[in-house]
């Protein structure tokens, strides 16, 4: 027995609607956000494809319910334009065009408020009050065309007929292609029924010469619904890959300067007798494996930024590099969490750097506010570099470097032979 044949994210997309979209991250293919260079049908096709109809996100879920503010917003435009063109014309049965044109407007705009509202999203809700909404348009359309005398008739079913128009883009947005091919379907006996409630007969002719422009709307809104569809999986397809490189940039670089470090530093040429080295390399991998574990808890980076280099400064104090800490005033909320931990890990990087490089025991740290954020300078007078021979390493290019990067920041590394090294790190407010 072969197996169920897979869902096809753009059908369900035009079966479903919007609310589709709460599954576009489901069976996601690799291919998708490939950034080798393909042809646009291809990428289109793969995104297009198999959608793992189980896979349901809550927060796209609740975010689909906006696409029905365009045509609720274009209701709320259309039909006031259609009221005051009525009124324009002097024409006659004012009073229940103007009433049915009040409570249309009234609707659409509580929609707009129902939308953005606060409380929790609940799809049943939402189908009911679309609902009430085709009800209230077919009845708006009936009431006009009962009331207004026949010479106004054409004039007046403007008002409700914006409203019907809007019906079919919402219906095709929220509930899926069928819906707003139903409600354009409906709306050619709606049209006939009109006519004969206005003027006592049944005209063919009238009732189906609205029917090009519900077409034009229907396949507007068709289109709208896959080009947002599709966009938005193929945005979450490159969000998810550009996620999945940042994570394994962010472990690598943390394997450097743990595990990495660690090993390097035993490596080095130790002094004193063997007991004190073996007793060195039993403090250090301590220490190492404390920090691996605060970092892999996440239980490290709480505290201003002060405070996490004065941390910083000891934890390199332990390890036998002295660094003097000059600290200017600055605001405990100037930076965000994040950016404190950026500076903190990649000023690590640049002292641990010093350590094992520069041939000195001594630094100086001095953070300061500079050029609308914060800049923290480590610099060193010992041995330096040539830069223009610095091999490209996870030192420098991906541990200093990447992480202010990352975080909206700047790193600058100066240096020369015997004049020592100065390392810049800027970032933000």
């Amino acid at each position: 027995m072969s197996a169920p044949r897979a869902a096809s994210y753009l059908g369900t997309l035009l079966r479903r609607g919007a609310p589709a979209m709460a599954g576009a991250t489901g069976g996601l293919d690799d291919g998708i956000a490939d950034p080798a260079p393909v042809p646009a049908l291809r990428r289109m096709r793969r995104t297009a494809g198999p959608v793992d109809l189980a896979a349901r996100d809550n927060l796209l879920l609740r975010a689909t319910r906006y696409v029905a503010m365009v045509p609720l917003a274009y209701r709320v435009l259309a039909v006031a334009g259609a009221l005051a063109a009525f009124l324009a014309g002097g024409h006659g049965g004012v009073v229940p065009v103007v009433a049915v044109a009040v409570v249309l407007i009234a609707w659409n705009v509580f929609g707009l408020r129902w939308l953005v509202r606060s409380a929790p999203f609940h799809s049943r809700g939402a189908v009911r009050l679309l609902a009430l909404d085709v009800v209230l348009t077919v009845v708006a359309n009936l009431v006009v065309a009962a009331l207004v005398p026949e010479p106004a008739f054409a004039a007046a079913m403007q008002v409700p007929g914006k409203e019907l128009l809007g019906g079919v883009a919402l219906l095709t947005l929220a509930l899926g292609l069928g819906h707003g091919l139903g409600l354009m379907i409906l709306s050619v006996p709606l049209a006939g029924i009109a006519w004969w409630f206005n003027s006592g007969s049944f005209n063919v002719k009238q009732a189906v010469s609205g029917l090009a422009t519900m077409a034009g709307v229907l396949v507007t809104a068709t289109g709208a619904l896959v080009l947002l569809g599709l966009g938005t999986r193929l945005a979450l397809a490159y969000g998810i890959r550009h996620g999945r490189e940042a994570e394994r940039a962010r472990q690598h670089r943390m394997l450097h300067d743990t595990v990495l470090q660690t090993l390097e530093t035993m490596a080095l040429p130790g002094a004193g007798s063997p007991e004190h080295q073996l007793s060195e390399m039993r403090r250090l991998a301590r220490a190492h494996a404390i920090e691996l574990r605060q970092t892999i808890e996440g239980a490290e980076g709480s505290g201003p930024l002060g405070a996490k280099l004065a941390a910083l400064a000891a934890e390199m104090a332990r390890d036998g590099l002295r660094a003097q800490l000059v600290m200017a005033e600055l605001d405990a909320d100037t930076l965000t969490e994040v950016r404190q931990v950026a500076i903190r890990d990649a000023a690590r990087e640049a002292l641990r750097n010093t350590l094992k490089h520069s041939g000195t025991d001594r630094v100086v740290v001095r953070a300061e506010e500079r050029d609308g954020g914060v800049a923290v300078v480590i610099r060193d007078h010992g041995a330096g570099f040539d830069e223009t021979d610095r091999p490209p390493g996870f030192g420098i290019s991906e541990s200093i470097t990447a992480r202010l990067t990352e975080a909206g920041g700047q790193a600058l590394v100066e240096s020369s032979p015997g004049s020592g090294t100065r390392v810049t790190l800027w970032m933000p407010r």
